[in-house]
């Protein structure tokens, strides 16, 4: 299946390290994932205490040697993560998996951290690190009835490109086409 793209480039996104305010007085810091060991057993500790009816498409899975398995994929040497924190707990994670000549894209903001800007934030230096990194396009999947999430990306730039299913298909262009 081919993606449909805009031609028009998305405005810049902040690239992390990034700290801001959220709605609820919390500082938050954003950074790429550094790999150590306790920045991972933060993430698992995340994604354990994860609600289930949060879960869309099968993921976050729920056992601790499902979760383990899972991020040992996305957090690849090929993959781009980041984090947000508040002091020493994660408050949402995302990340861009490679997809041919594109990316996907899958946020988790952790249920406490919810309605709270964390997620807009998120995902925008998740994108400014990919714009610095080279990524060049980006899509995500959404079910269509997950309207806080919709907005969400409509509002950080994504368009639909596809609403065949009960998914819909929403993509970015983060940079001009090579050549």
């Amino acid at each position: 299946m081919t993606r449909t793209y805009s031609d028009a480039v998305a405005d810049p996104y902040e690239a992390p390290p990034l700290s801001f305010t959220d709605k609820e007085d919390r500082t938050i810091e954003v950074r790429a994932y550094d790999g150590t060991d306790e920045e991972l057993e933060s993430l698992v500790d995340m994604y354990e205490s994860f609600d289930p009816s949060d879960r869309a498409q099968g993921i976050p899975p729920g056992r601790e040697d499902r979760i383990r398995d899972w991020l040992d994929n996305i957090l690849d040497d090929d993959c781009l993560n980041v984090i947000a924190w508040d002091g020493d707990d994660v408050a949402g994670h995302a990340t861009l998996v490679p997809d041919g000549d594109a990316y996907e894209l899958a946020i988790f903001v952790h249920q406490t951290y919810q309605r709270s800007g964390i997620g807009t934030r998120l995902i925008k230096a998740l994108l400014g690190h990919g714009r610095v990194s080279g990524v060049e396009k980006v899509w995500l999947t959404v079910e269509r009835w997950n309207r806080a999430a919709v907005n969400l990306y409509q509002n950080v730039g994504f368009e639909t490109s596809d609403a065949e299913s009960f998914e819909l298909e929403m993509t970015i262009r983060l940079a001009e086409p090579d050549g």
